[in-house]
């Protein structure tokens, strides 16, 4: 498995796979320890998924030795503005039966507390609970203020990113400030026609490779971690299986040119939950 490093020298596997609306407890469980006899190393979950639980007794239950596991939840916004965030990351550690996460993400820049927030997800890094920090739905505006008052650099943005939503401008202000990008919806969320555009059809058929293999390996072309979502081995098996080829460069420009600036989920500029 292709494995990036992150800025604190942590390494975290290029290819995840996500749990986002995977509500039935019985049907995250089987995904996760699907994923994990397929191969993957690389779990992402979040408080607000409701699967934590789930997740954790997949892991403990699939043979995995959980230090092989790379396994991120994250920080939900009622729990910022409420100011207990030390809570929320002892309720998630003991959902998912384990002493630490590898990756704490705050899950949207809460605007009054996205700032403040940040002192005490440090304070969970220096205590061990989670092996690297970072941030979710963060736009260049709301890090460059959170780096303003930051001692730690976060490790990750994760922010919806597929062809018709590049976001070229985050993933290049990521980069130079060490910060990896990673991609939730990669490959449109359930909600796009991506797949089944021309240029991303033509180029499955001159490289002998699925549209979501296609998609996946642009985003990884591009040093952005990808995590997509299936509740299916074939599929899952299928993301997994994107480090055996490359795209050329003119390829991965004609799938960014497809952009279309189309957002499948809510705006951080103007979320209100």
């Amino acid at each position: 498995m292709k494995e990036f490093v992150l800025n604190n020298g942590i390494k975290i596997p290029a290819v995840g796979v996500g749990v986002f609306r995977v509500e039935d407890a019985n049907i995250a469980y089987e995904t996760v320890k699907l994923a994990l006899s397929v191969g993957y190393r690389h779990i992402d979950t979040a408080m607000i998924y409701g699967n934590e639980e789930a997740v954790g007794k997949a892991i403990r239950d699939s043979g995995v030795p959980r230090q092989d596991i790379f396994l991120t939840t994250k920080l939900w916004n009622a729990d910022q503005r409420s100011g207990q965030i030390q809570e929320a990351i002892n309720a998630s550690l003991k959902h998912l039966d384990t002493d630490y996460v590898d990756l704490y993400l705050v899950h949207w820049p809460v605007k009054e507390t996205y700032v403040s927030v940040w002192n005490e997800m440090e304070h969970i890094y220096k205590q061990g609970k989670a092996q690297a920090i970072g941030v979710s739905n963060y736009n260049p505006h709301h890090l460059d203020d959170l780096l303003r008052h930051a001692n730690i650099v976060p490790a990750v943005n994760q922010i919806e990113c597929y062809p018709y939503l590049t976001q070229e401008d985050v993933v290049s202000y990521c980069k130079t400030k060490k910060i990896y990008p990673q991609a939730w919806g990669p490959l449109g969320a359930g909600k796009s026609d991506v797949l089944s555009n021309p240029v991303i059809l033509e180029l499955a058929k001159k490289y002998d490779k699925t549209p979501a293999q296609i998609v996946l390996r642009w985003n990884h072309e591009r040093g952005v971690i990808v995590i997509p979502k299936s509740v299916r081995r074939e599929r899952l098996i299928e993301n997994l299986s994107i480090t055996d080829f490359q795209l050329s460069a003119e390829d991965v420009s004609r799938i960014s040119a497809l952009n279309k600036n189309q957002r499948l989920g809510s705006d951080p500029e103007t979320f209100d939950f």
